[in-house]
């Protein structure tokens, strides 16, 4: 059998060829998904729980919460915004002075705006807590007079 080969091949269909493609993309999107997952998880998640309702405050930009608490980048990765540094000066413990300092300059304290008026707040006694106001690191209302100094903008 000269020319003709033991296993014989024939060319997919464009049905087949779209099929294998499907089933690449729906496993390159599932990693990508999950991938994504595990950075967004990462960024510091225990931050969250060393300061009031630290998984719950405001995004000054839009309707949400600002995961990132520390930073201008809401997802919580890039520069330190100015309660970032100042919670990194106090070595990342929620204390009387950094619950009665006002980091972004907005006439609000830290304990007003994350819902620790009273500055009564612990990790392991997390109660007396009211619903965070505001963001401690961005000064509000953004572009406003009194926040003028900022120069972040949404």
């Amino acid at each position: 059998m000269r020319g003709s080969s033991l296993l014989p091949f024939t060319s997919p269909s464009l049905t087949e060829i779209y099929l294998i493609v499907f089933q690449f993309s729906e496993m390159y999107f599932t990693i990508l998904s999950f991938v994504s997952f595990l950075a967004a998880a990462s960024c510091y998640p225990r931050y969250t729980t060393l300061i009031p309702n630290g998984d719950i405050v405001p995004n000054p930009c839009l309707i949400g919460l600002w995961q990132g608490v520390g930073h201008y980048n809401s997802s919580g990765s890039g520069a330190n915004n100015e309660f970032g540094l100042d919670f990194a000066a106090a070595g990342h413990v929620w204390s009387q002075e950094l619950c009665l300092k006002d980091s972004d300059r907005d006439g609000l304290t830290n304990g007003q705006e994350l819902g620790d008026p009273g500055c009564r707040f612990a990790t392991s006694n997390p109660g007396h807590l009211v619903a965070p106001q505001s963001h401690p690191g961005i000064c509000e209302p953004i572009g406003s007079n009194k926040c003028a100094w900022q120069t972040f903008r949404c």
